[in-house]
This record gives C-alpha cells, structure tokens and sequence, in this order.
C-alpha cells in the first residue's frame, strides 16, 4: 500500500489500534503487536481461510469472523480471546491435531525427567562433535559426566530401537560426550549480566548444584551452604567411587563454581547457622537437603551393634576413601536387606571392604528386583549371594552385639488389583544366617532437623507446590527427595530443579510463573512399521574382570571409543520432529488446552516418500492447510504439488514429478519454508 493510504481506527482485544484502509485484520493485528494464531496464512500466497483458527468476534456481527479475509473498518471493535472464540479455536485445533500423527519430541526425552534432548545430543555424537552434544546436554543437565555413570537412564525403556532389537545406550553415550569434552575444549556457557537479586540454596547435591548453576546463568547470585566437607551430595556420598570417581564429580562441580557460584561446606543448618538467617539474606531460598536418614524395618534387634543404615554405611565409607574418616568395620559376613540400587551399592562395597560372604534379602524374586539387572549380574559376578523370597523377621544377638539373622520364608500369593503377586509368608517356615553385620537398604528420608517454620507433610516431607516448588513460606522454594513423595533418582531432583530455577526467576522478577508441561504430539508404538528397519546389535559394555575389580573402588566400566559412541548413536531413529523447534502447529496447540482424543478418527497413514527427490513427504503430519500446494503454484510459479483424492484420504502428492519438473525444487525449497507442521524436510543439497 502507499504511503497515502488513509489511516483508520479500531479496537482489538481492548487495545487501540491502527491500520490502513482496506488491509485485513489478521496483518493489522501484527503490525499493532497482537499474535492471532493461524496456520494456513502467509503473505507469500492468497488468502484461503482453511485452518479455522483466527476468529474473531466483531461487535455488531452475529458470527464469527475470519480474521485473515476481514478487511478493518473504521471503529471497528474486534476480540480475538473471547470465551466464544477460544471454544471455537479449542474445536478447530483439536480436529487438525485429530489427523496429525507425529512426535513432537523422541519418547527418550519424555521420559527423561529432567527433559534432556537425547535425540538432539545423540545426534551430534554420531557427526562427531561432541561438544555440540556437550552443550545440548548442559541446557538442561549441568553434571553429564557424574549422571551418565549413575542415572537408571529411564530415557533407554522409552527408546523406540527396542521395538527393532534393542535400546540405544544413551547413558553411556551421554558419558562418552562429557568425558570428551571435559578432557578437551571444554563447553562453558556464558552467565548473564548481574541481577542484583541474591538467591541462598540449602543442599549441594544433584538438585541444589543444578539449581545454582541455572540461577548463576540468568545473572542472579548465588551461594550454596552444606552440610558435608564437599560438595555433591548423594552423588558424593551416597554413590561408590566405582561407579562415579570422586574425580569426575569435582571437575563437574569446578565448571558450576566458575558459573558464579558460591559453595560454602561444613555448615549445617540449625548448628553453625540458622535458617532465618539464610532466608533474610537472599531474596529467594530453595531448599535441595536431600533424604540422607535410612528407613528403619521396624523388626526386634535393629538397635544391635553391627546394624546398619544403607546410606549410612555408603557415607561412611566414601569418607574414608577421602581420608575424611574411618574405614568401616564389617566383619567377613554382611546381609543386605533390600532389592534397589542402594542396596547393590552396599553389597558391592561389602566385598570391596573384603568381606568373605555377602548376601542380599529380598522379599520377592529376581524378575522384580527394581535395582538394575547389570548392577545384579556384577554383584553376583563379585560372589554375592542372593537370597529371594526372604524377609528380615529379626535380628539378633548377644551382650548387645549382631550374631545372626533370622529370615522370614516367603512365597508369591494371589495376584492383586494391578496383577502382581503380593509376597506373603510361609507360616512357620525360616532361615537363620550367621553375621557380623546387618545392612538396612530398604528406602530413605528425610532428616529435617534444623530447618524451621516449613510446612511438612504427614510423611514428613516438605510441602512444595508441583508447579511453583514454592513452600508455605514466601520466598522459600524446595525441590528433590526432601519434598512431596520423598526419595527418587537423582535425574529427577535435577529435572525439578531446573524447572524451579526457571520459577524462581520469574519470581526474583516479579512475577511467578509455575512449571506446566508442554502440550506434545505422541505418535503410538503400535502405529509404527519397523519391518524396514536393519538389525544392528547395541554397543556392549566393558566391565573389567570381577576377579580384578572387586578388590579396589577404580572404575568397573573401561572407556567407550569414539567408534563404538559415532556407531551406537547412529543407531537413533530420530522419533521427535526436525521442526519441533520451528512448528507453528504446536505453538497454536498451546494456546488452548486441546484434546484431540475425543475427536479422534480415521488417521492418514500414507507411507512418507520423496518423490521430489530432495524434498521429503510425510502426509501422516499434514493438516493439509495447503500452503505448500499454493506456494508451489502462487509463489513459485510451478504448480508441482496438488490435493488429491477426498476426505479422510485426501494426501499432498507431486503431481507432476518428472525430471524436468523438480529440477528446480533443490533451490526452490519455497514448499518447505511455509509448511507449519514439519510434514516437509529438505534432505538433499
């Protein structure tokens, strides 16, 4: 339009607004700053109207309008969030996403609870840069190196590759990447400018260390206090140097302290400081304590000399290690009771400690022993002794000291309501072992001493809200096992704490806004074809011998090569979307909260193809908006692409696709730029 074209006015969404005569609203609305979702607009082709997603309400006009084919007329009153109008919208997005099959990201990375993109870091790794991977990793992930080593990779039972043979090792290639980059150029992310605001967090483990160093990142100042002479928590000294060298976990924590933050050890809350005086100096606290006490099997004899906590026998001895305390006296025969992680922890460090018989109790039977099958495998390859279908009944004793314990024959009863055999007792029948020392690996929580005027739940966890993470107290946040449900895996304190990072931003800004998780598009297992798929056998680990490794606390695994890592990472199949980042169809799916399922029916399930060779075609993403259709036409002046067949089995296809007539295509890419779901990809230079 010319600069003489007259200037009119309307109102939208209550705010005054200005446009030239004859333009529509839907680009008046733009220019004034005012985002109505489309999807089958773009200035480069015509008008079409097709999505249904940019009404609006006129007052004076009893129906709906249009935005993108409204022309704005003077004193115009237009509203684009009315109740009315989101029904419609909600109804418009539900019935494109009803006929959208798609990730929008890999089921690897929503089952990750801190929301690594594994697909993205995988990727980098198969090209070789693993700094790249470095750095996709560390926008959600601060301790890669540590957590590769330590992490029960939930990301791996996710990972589609098991429907073709099995999972990528995405753990250990998330270990590989840090390793490497950790001993090269090392990836450092640039903190932003200072804040002013001051943030105090109580915990230095995975949660706290996580928390400060995103904090430390937007420009806030941050400091640590804990409890223990270093920092790391659970990490430190919960995990064996075995599994995650001390050496690793301080490089780690080096890189976060020279984020900007401020670590101060040896400071227990309650002792050497109180928490009013954290919270009077800082703007915000979080508190990340961790769950450091052991849970009790309330059965007669725990009070016996020899009898000890899972976690606190793992403390105890990572301290000696440290030259930090004692070497932990256990005798030459040790049970552990439990079936997690920690307790395969306890027993493989029992025999590290040199004791000659270690045994594991376990109330049910292997198949649903929740600790990892390798960690089980190793332990029995160390000459651990399992015993199922034992429960502790009790331990006892004489003149106050461990002799024996006695253990509780049990057998598999009737399924329950989920299916699964609840173990019940086998009247009067048990099993008597000799000792020298009880190991209680049965859960853990939470030791709040010290730490005042916080709401508790009845299970004695602090109260934090699943959104915000804020506590009853204003300014006071709590993330990790001290919060809600209690003690989990170290990936998920990380996974709150980052997001509680994000709230406490907002909040230190001035206005709190809570942790909702995104809306995404999931395509179903079951809808996939992996018939086409080539076998390729997963990359095998490389413990050391178990004749060689359980003498000392080195590392039991031996380093991936980069072959092996380049290898295994091209394994991926690259589930989630290569427009995720870019996908206006997801954007607009934010905006209400859509639940395509009621709506859902007949799906496309045209096969993707590439018949203009350079251009890829998946229709079961195509929402068919027919932009690219009139790109191609309108703007590229080819007309190559077109609508065919009706209704539910309406696809895009290349009508047209002979040599000559795709010559072009390669430098065209005009379909591709303007597609709003990722249904297109260029993949040929």
């Amino acid at each position: 339009m010319s600069n003489t074209t007259k200037k009119i006015k309307f109102i939208l969404n209550g705010k005054e607004c200005v446009a030239e005569e004859g333009e529509y609203l839907l680009s008046a609305a733009q220019k004034n700053g005012i985002e109505i979702p489309n999807l089958c607009h773009h200035p480069s082709v015509k008008i079409y109207g097709a999505c249904g997603l940019c009404t609006v309400e006129v007052q004076g006009v009893p129906k709906l309008l249009r935005a993108c084919s409204t022309r704005v007329t003077e004193g115009m009153v237009a509203d684009s969030e009315t109740p009315r109008v989101k029904k419609s919208r909600k109804v418009a997005i539900e019935l494109l996403m009803s006929d959208h099959s798609g990730d929008c990201v890999g089921p690897c990375s929503l089952n990750c609870p801190a929301g690594t993109d594994c697909q993205g870091y995988v990727k980098s790794i198969a090209q070789g840069d693993v700094h790249g991977a470095t750095e996709i990793i560390k926008r959600k992930l601060p301790l890669p190196a540590s957590i590769g080593r330590v992490c029960p990779h939930p990301c791996e039972s996710a990972c589609r590759r098991r429907h073709v043979e099995e999972a990528i090792s995405i753990a250990a290639l998330k270990t590989y990447a840090a390793d490497a980059d950790l001993a090269g150029d090392t990836y450092k992310a640039i903190p932003a400018p200072h804040t002013g605001k001051r943030v105090n967090i109580v915990g230095g483990g995975p949660g706290g260390l996580t928390a400060a160093y995103y904090l430390a990142l937007k420009g806030h100042k941050v400091k640590i206090y804990d409890a223990m002479p270093k920092m790391g928590g659970m990490l430190r000294y919960g995990i064996p140097s075995y599994r995650l060298p001390k050496s690793v976990l301080d490089a780690e924590i080096g890189l976060i302290a020279e984020a900007g933050v401020e670590m101060i050890n040896n400071v227990k809350v309650g002792r050497d400081i109180s928490f009013d005086e954290i919270k009077r100096s800082a703007d915000a606290t979080l508190i990340a304590v961790g769950a450091w006490k052991s849970m009790s099997m309330r059965i007669p004899g725990e009070e016996l000399s020899g009898v000890r906590g899972g976690i606190d026998f793992l403390r105890e001895v990572s301290l000696w290690l440290s030259g930090e305390g004692e070497r932990p006296e256990i005798g030459s025969r040790v049970l552990i009771c439990g079936g997690g992680n920690t307790a395969m922890d306890a027993c493989r460090t029992a025999v590290r400690l040199g004791a000659e018989e270690v045994y594991v109790a376990y109330r049910r039977t292997r198949d649903e022993m929740p600790a990892e099958k390798i960690e089980i495998e190793e332990a029995e390859e160390e000459g651990v002794q399992f015993k199922f279908l034992r429960n502790p009944a009790e331990l006892c004793g004489e003149s106050g000291k461990l002799t024996h314990a006695r253990l509780q024959v049990m057998e598999l009863g009737e399924p329950d309501a989920s299916g699964r055999r609840s173990p019940v007792p086998v009247e009067g029948k048990f099993e008597d072992i000799e000792l020298d020392t009880v190991i209680e690996a049965i859960g853990q929580t939470l030791d709040f001493g010290g730490i005042e005027g916080i709401e508790y739940n009845r299970r004695g966890y602090i109260c934090a809200d699943e959104s915000t993470f804020m506590t009853a107290t204003e300014g006071v946040f709590a993330v990790g096992d001290a919060t809600n449900r209690g003690a989990s895996i170290a990936i998920a304190a990380i996974g709150e704490a980052n997001k509680a990072a994000e709230v406490i931003d907002s909040y230190l800004r001035g206005e709190t806004v809570g942790y909702h998780a995104p809306y995404v598009s999931k395509q179903k297992d079951e809808d996939i074809d992996y018939s086409t798929r080539e076998k390729q056998p997963r990359m095998k680990h490389h413990p050391r011998p178990a004749e060689q490794r359980k003498g000392d606390f080195d590392p039991v695994e031996l380093p991936v090569t980069a072959e092996e890592a380049t290898s295994e990472a091209a394994r991926c199949l690259e589930c989630g979307c290569h427009d995720y980042a870019d996908c206006r169809l997801i954007r607009v799916a934010r905006t209400e909260p859509a639940e395509p399922e009621r709506l859902a029916g007949k799906k496309n399930r045209s096969k993707t193809e590439s018949s203009l060779v350079c251009i890829e075609r998946n229709n079961e993403k195509c929402i068919l908006c027919s932009l690219c259709v009139r790109a191609c036409a309108e703007d590229a002046k080819r007309g190559i692409l077109g609508l065919v067949g009706r209704g539910f089995d309406t696809v895009v296809k290349a009508e047209f696709a002979t040599p000559e007539a795709i010559s072009g295509c390669a430098d065209c890419r005009k379909c591709v730029e303007v597609c709003p779901t990722g249904a297109l990809r260029f993949i040929k230079n």
